[in-house]
């Protein structure tokens, strides 16, 4: 379906390239910073930032910046603790800036920064199975007034569509142009909100109960188009990586993000979304696996394995990659899909 272009992987190499190049002067001079660049620590380490400088170097003062935020500040080289609660997960810069004789040279590196634990696992029980349209490539799914949601993508056959939950008829739908490749999607208020995977990447807005395109915008966050979900005040989307962003539910401009992390490393190719009782729950694009992630943080606090909920072996033909989350919020009901399944299931989660 599509390439996941990894960011991060890069984004951390040309950090640590730049700080690497940047402190080539300060090391010939015999000034350096530790921690080594890209050490990982756990979110609530305290990670000890210490500059050293030859004896004759006599600093008015050190000034100590996580990113661009200033932590610390000292007048000696001894070390300062930098402290990572309320840190966002993933590569974060470091810097001294040391002032002399009113000149000021900047000494950088950079962590790593994971997730404090390893996410609870679980398990899944099926409560019941409906019948799902094998001709849908499912990109987005919602639950809300007693029906579904979907948007579904493929180059000449992307729709969104409103489906009765018994029966996984639509009840009415509207057809994009076949140059869009259609992708996830969202209800904010009386609109729904579509996205397109790559060029032309744009964003639709739709009259939730006619369907009539109301606006089509040009979509440039992130890499690609992918999930999309809304929590009652933003929405979120990615981008194939393992990236989250914040976009404004009016302008649908972006206003922030999240990396996303475990305790071992970056989670990559982030799917379709969902916001459910205030976490993030997101499939693994290719993987029988749903994450459970802090909007907040980025970081994964739990992982849903559904290997078995409907094994290779006996899905319908045509069937394609696990993919689709919808939540009924009045009932507590979690609707899963696949695209081009032949099935619906309704499940709960359950710890292991």
């Amino acid at each position: 379906m599509r390439n996941n272009t990894i960011l991060l992987l890069t984004a951390v190499a040309m950090l640590a390239f730049g700080c690497a190049g940047c402190n080539k002067k300060t090391q010939d001079a015999g000034i350096s910073i530790t921690p080594e660049a890209g050490t990982n620590y756990k979110q609530g380490q305290q990670v000890q930032v210490k500059l050293s400088y030859p004896a004759d170097t006599k600093p008015d003062s050190i000034v100590y910046l996580v990113d661009s935020t200033r932590f610390a500040s000292k007048k000696d080289s001894s070390a300062v603790s930098l402290k990572t609660d309320s840190i966002m997960l993933g590569p974060r810069s470091i810097t001294a800036k040391l002032y002399q004789g009113g000149k000021s040279q900047d000494i950088s590196t950079n962590i790593v920064l994971l997730a404090a634990k390893a996410p609870e696992e679980y398990t899944f029980k099926i409560e019941k199975v409906y019948p799902h349209d094998t001709g849908s490539f499912t990109e987005g799914l919602l639950y809300q007034d007693g029906y579904l949601y979907e948007s579904t993508g493929q180059f000449k056959h992307s729709k969104l569509m409103k489906i009765d939950l018994e029966t996984g008829k639509a009840v009415k739908q509207a057809k994009l142009d076949t140059q869009y490749f259609g992708e996830g999607s969202a209800i904010v208020g009386d609109k729904i909100i579509m996205l397109t995977y790559q060029d032309p990447r744009s964003l639709f807005v739709f009259d939730k109960n006619t369907f009539k395109l109301l606006n089509t915008l040009p979509y440039h966050v992130g890499v690609e188009g992918w999930g999309l979900c809304f929590d009652g005040k933003k929405l979120y989307t990615d981008d194939s990586t393992n990236r989250i962003w914040f976009l404004d539910k009016d302008t649908y401009r972006q206003k922030g993000f999240i990396d996303v992390y475990d305790n071992e490393g970056p989670v990559n190719a982030i799917n379709e979304l969902e916001y459910i009782d205030g976490k993030l729950y997101a499939n693994i694009w290719e993987k029988n696996i749903i994450v459970i992630i802090d909007p907040k943080t980025g970081a994964v606090t739990g992982r849903i394995d559904l290997t078995n909920l409907y094994p290779q072996n006996k899905r319908n033909l045509n069937s394609d990659v696990l993919n689709g989350i919808a939540y009924d919020k009045a009932t507590g009901r979690i609707f899963l899909t696949g695209k081009n399944w032949d099935k619906l299931f309704q499940v709960k989660f359950v710890k292991k």
